[in-house]
């Protein structure tokens, strides 16, 4: 069987064989981040679009796509599993695999036995290349288009909340990251076309639509514009749909951007930031481009500007040359910030960064240790927060029914569920009234 790589530096077109069109039966399986999750999505778009049929994995499928991550090693080892985990559960499905991890390691899939590897090039032409996997095994090459050059045609399958992809990319090269190495430079979607794809999520009646990329800070660096300028361009062009943003380096969150973002309406007062640690040591090691006192500044800030607002970040523990004391310093920031919720994950060397190589590895037992203490402040914080609830009123979006009751989440990112019957994709006014399990409970008002 012939292997067909298109890399997104090494890409080749397929061309439309002629004759009897065939429909095909897919699935589709997502790892890593909410960019993955948003290109899968434009796949699945495209392809239902061209009449084939989604279907769940196991359903006899002619087509099984993979979009893979590659941001730690244990994401990396996720992504194998999966691809052998489908070639078992799809014994005659062609096996489709793209991402970051393919990007990375495009024969190492090779060996595990996929029929069409790519990278983080045009998810386009990838949906093309796909569908022809169950018509043609002919090819010719022909230049590659830039990844974002037709992303404005893309929008994610309907679901309650559309993602809306402004930006690919980073040029930041963290210490720990792979991520500049697999996706490339900074890249961002011009206004026009974020204009557009924003007008299509209003007419198809989104009530929320979240900002996301790679890195969507850096967004409009190449051509003089600013994040702010993107979602002023969004609400504009989708008016009714609330907006939530990705997540955000501390850095950008000045008091000027959060001032003025402040003045677009629609906003959900839920910020995530990519803090990664609380001590500025560990922060200069891992090459991250601010310090505690500016991630300081910036939550406070928020909680300024945005009243009763969830704030959420990410910690990496255990990272190279991380002393018990500089450990001490993150757990005691951790909790002066007051997180609504955080995730947490131990340090997990990434072969090809240079954290990799750094000395004064923290062994594996320590990295647990740590991550378990960080976890149990998480979420302490976490179950206060949601306590100090109790008695508000919130609007929420209602996405899905589970165990007789319908949930959604608040502006704030809460999600909640009540007994009362609500139209999926609805908001509704709820006073929440208490705690079960861990899930807040709501009722109409």
């Amino acid at each position: 069987m012939k292997i067909i790589k298109h890399i997104s530096r090494n890409f080749k077109h397929f061309h439309k064989p002629k004759g009897e069109f065939h429909k095909m039966r897919f699935c589709t399986m997502t790892l890593g981040c909410k960019v993955n999750q948003y290109e899968t999505g434009a796949i699945e778009n495209l392809l239902c679009e061209r009449t084939h049929e989604l279907k769940t994995l196991g359903e006899g499928n002619d087509v099984c796509i993979i979009n893979t991550c590659a941001v730690t090693a244990e994401s990396v080892r996720k992504s194998r599993q999966a691809i052998r985990r489908i070639k078992k559960l799809e014994p005659n499905a062609k096996i489709a695999v793209l991402g970051c991890y393919s990007e990375l390691e495009p024969e190492e899939i090779e060996k595990i036995g996929a029929d069409l590897i790519s990278g983080t090039a045009d998810r386009k032409e990838f949906a093309l290349k796909a569908e022809e996997l169950h018509t043609s095994t002919h090819a010719t090459e022909t230049p590659a288009n830039s990844p974002l050059s037709t992303l404005h045609s893309l929008l994610p399958t309907v679901r309650t909340r559309a993602l809306l992809k402004i930006q690919d990319g980073c040029d930041n090269f963290c210490a720990y990251c792979i991520v500049p190495y697999a996706r490339g430079r900074s890249r961002s979607l011009p206004l026009e076309q974020i204009e557009n794809n924003a007008k299509k999520l209003e007419k198809q009646e989104y009530k929320e639509i979240i900002i996301t990329g790679i890195e969507i800070s850096s967004y409009g660096k190449e051509f003089n514009s600013q994040l702010l300028s993107a979602i002023q361009t969004i609400h504009t062009a989708a008016p009714n749909a609330r907006l939530r943003l990705g997540s955000l380096d501390p850095a950008a969150l000045t008091d000027d951007f959060i001032t003025k973002l402040k003045e677009i309406p629609n906003i959900c007062n839920h910020f995530h930031i990519s803090l990664q640690s609380g001590c500025d040591e560990t922060l200069h090691r891992m090459n991250r481009k601010y310090n505690t006192s500016q991630a300081k500044n910036a939550i406070k800030s928020l909680r300024t500007n945005f009243p009763d607002n969830a704030i959420t970040a990410d910690l990496i523990i255990g990272f190279p040359g991380e002393t018990e004391e500089e450990f001490k310093k993150t757990l005691e920031f951790i909790k002066k910030a007051n997180f609504s919720d955080m995730h947490i994950f131990p340090f997990s060397p990434r072969p090809g960064t240079k954290a990799e190589k750094m000395p004064d590895q923290t062994d594996n037992s320590t990295r647990k240790e740590r991550a378990r203490k960080a976890t149990e402040t998480a979420n302490k914080m976490s179950n206060a927060f949601k306590q100090a609830q109790i008695g508000k009123t919130v609007e929420v979006l209602f996405e899905q029914k589970k165990h007789g009751c319908w949930t959604g989440h608040s502006g704030n990112y809460l999600e909640i569920s009540v007994k009362e019957n609500v139209d999926k994709n609805s908001i509704h006014k709820v006073r929440i009234i208490g705690i079960k399990n861990g899930q807040l409970q709501g009722e109409i008002v």
